[in-house]
């Protein structure tokens, strides 16, 4: 088990905490309804929604790009360490998108991508 391949176990757990972000401390979810319920939230809440919907679709390319690069013969210490690099990219995007940080937050979706794309050609 590589480090890549742990940092997108990582990736693959971050939908999970925003939407735990996005319930927490409120008793009247609906879980016969959730989609509706969500389109109730406001405010951090509903961007933690809305962070976690990106983390789902950032996840396929990371997921791809990781196994790519390990099939090419990718060199494992950069493999490995533009992976944590992009996982804690995209925990600051989650970080700011909670906290209404627009500006940066795409600055840092637009790093994560970068990175994400290099990890991608890596193996090349």
């Amino acid at each position: 088990m590589t480090i890549a391949y742990l940092a997108l176990l990582v990736a693959a757990m971050l939908p999970f905490v925003c939407a735990g972000i996005s319930k927490a401390g409120r008793r009247d979810y609906d879980n016969r309804s959730p989609r509706e319920w969500m389109e109730t939230l406001h405010g951090y809440r509903r961007r933690a929604d809305a962070a976690q919907s990106n983390s789902w679709e950032a996840l396929p390319f990371f997921a791809a790009a990781v196994i790519i690069a390990h099939q090419l013969g990718a060199e494992q210490g950069w493999l490995d360490a533009l992976a944590v690099a992009f996982v804690l990219l995209r925990m600051v995007y989650v970080w700011l998108y909670v906290r209404d940080r627009s500006t940066l937050r795409s600055v840092v979706w637009t790093a994560a991508l970068a990175v994400n794309v290099w990890i991608f050609f890596l193996g090349a």
